[in-house]
């Protein structure tokens, strides 16, 4: 098979469905959920980082190009507890089948919790729920020693008390990997897709679509890996006016408004697309991550208490048949998500 060939093929693919997206992002998306991590090792490395080619089945669904016959019966659980009471849950396995390629089968729920149902007068009529869903299947294949492509297809399912919402998505990944599996970098099209089935009539919500560039390098004599995420390529500025920002306070003498210059300006829009982290891995049993998200701290901190919004931090540990991850976020002063993922594979148990 000429990977050239296939490569060319899916950007045509690709090509068909992002011409009719809109580019902007930040609340003007339906299922945001979609774009959360739903890997400890992920979310410790600052977001949806997926480059890293080294046999991990928890990075399969943000990048099913890594998808591969050595992830036979892998299986993935993820529970995260997001803020205020709302929590969400994936679960994945992983199988190959003959020459056709790696598949997993996976489903991701978000759950925001009961609510209490009122009239117009504040009288209580009961309580409902809210919550999102999305079931897909994945694959991926080898082309040769070096690439890799891969695709999600995702049936997205919304239902909060009495509207309700149905669509698809579909991711398109490809890797490159070295030889020696030092160094990976993917390119990734997240959420592509549309509603069928909107909350109301006529109201036909856009997914949150996204191009991604991730890249990582472990060092050959040493037991660190650095990875670099490029966010949102398919959109340049991604800042946005907020009037409480003391950047945009008029001064309190002149009246003017404080003005960046032409290259912090330039920095600050350039370093919203960048996500760091970093990995320490002493031993294949034990692991420790870092991660800093520049578009998170500069949306969410507090100028009065900006303290580690923005960065990131887990550890992973081999006990026994399982791995277990766990990673914590720091989104705002007011609270930060704690992950915990359990991998096992189920041939050992047999």
């Amino acid at each position: 098979m000429n990977y050239k060939i296939v490569t060319l093929g899916l950007l045509v693919i690709l090509t068909s469905f992002s011409s009719q997206l809109n580019a902007q992002i930040g609340g003007s998306k339906t299922w945001m959920f979609l774009d959360l991590p739903v890997s400890s090792r992920q979310a410790a490395l600052g977001g949806n980082n997926a480059s890293i080619s080294d046999n991990d089945p928890t990075l399969t669904y943000s990048n099913p190009s890594l998808l591969n016959s050595q992830l036979k019966n892998n299986l993935t659980l993820n529970y995260t507890g997001y803020f205020s009471g709302i929590k969400y849950a994936f679960a994945d396995y992983i199988r190959p089948i003959n020459k056709l390629g790696t598949f997993s089968a996976y489903i991701q729920y978000f759950n925001y919790g009961d609510f209490t149902r009122t009239d117009a007068t504040g009288q209580e009529l009961g309580t409902f729920r809210a919550a999102d869903y999305a079931i897909g299947l994945g694959w991926g294949r080898q082309l040769d020693s070096n690439f890799s492509i891969g695709a999600n297809f995702k049936t997205v399912v919304s239902s909060y008390d009495e509207w309700s919402a149905t669509g698809f998505a579909m991711d398109i990944a490809g890797t490159w990997a070295s030889r020696d599996k030092l160094t990976s970098a993917s390119l990734i099209a997240r959420n592509i897709g549309r509603q069928l089935d909107y909350y109301t009539d006529g109201n036909n919500e856009s997914l949150p679509f996204e191009m991604q560039f991730a890249v990582s390098r472990k060092l050959p004599h040493a037991p660190f890996r650095l990875t670099l995420l490029l966010t949102h390529l398919e959109k340049w500025d991604l800042t946005y006016y907020d009037p409480t920002d003391p950047d945009n306070q008029p001064d309190p003498i002149t009246g003017e408004t404080k003005s960046k210059s032409d290259i912090a300006d330039f920095a600050d829009k350039a370093m919203r697309h960048v996500v760091v982290g970093a990995e320490f891995a002493p031993s294949q049993s034990f692991m420790v991550r870092v991660g800093y998200n520049y578009q998170r701290r500069q949306e969410m901190k507090e100028e009065s208490a900006k303290g580690t919004v923005g960065f990131s931090w887990g550890f992973g540990i081999r006990i026994s048949k399982f791995y277990l991850s766990y990673a914590r976020t720091t989104y705002h002063q007011a609270g930060s998500p704690n992950y915990i993922t359990l991998t096992t594979n189920i041939s050992n148990w047999m």
